[in-house]
């Protein structure tokens, strides 16, 4: 059974960084794609990094390109994101997300999420 677990989430002012982690349990595929996404109140699910394990190559929106990192640490099991330049417009819950087949990591298409970690950003 897979299972994803976010962890890293908090308040922090506009400028700061956090780094979110994602512990990944029951989920070895090193192929397919793993990713961040974030829902805002009243907004539509969203990506924000998205990694291809079989080549390392890294998808970012214009809004988050050159401000966040995603990576995999492949002995910890663990995806992480590293948030730098963190603006207020950045506040959202936060999930990580994985799919082992190619043909599921368009969209939020990706089967198997994780249940959140809230990030705060205050001006």
């Amino acid at each position: 059974q897979v299972q994803l677990k976010e962890s890293g989430g908090g308040s922090v002012q506009a400028g700061g960084s956090l780094r979110l982690s994602c512990a990944t349990s029951g989920y070895t595929s090193r192929g397919g794609c793993m990713g961040w996404f974030r829902q805002a109140p009243e907004k539509e699910r969203e990506r924000v990094a998205l990694l291809f394990p079989s080549t390392g190559s890294t998808v970012y929106p214009a809004s988050v390109k050159g401000r966040f990192t995603i990576s995999r640490d492949n002995a910890k099991n663990t995806l992480s994101l590293q948030m730098d330049s963190l603006k207020p417009e950045d506040t959202a819950m936060y999930y990580c997300a994985a799919d082992g087949a190619l043909a599921y990591c368009t969209g939020t298409g990706l089967r198997y999420w994780g249940q959140g970690t809230q990030v705060t950003v205050s001006s």
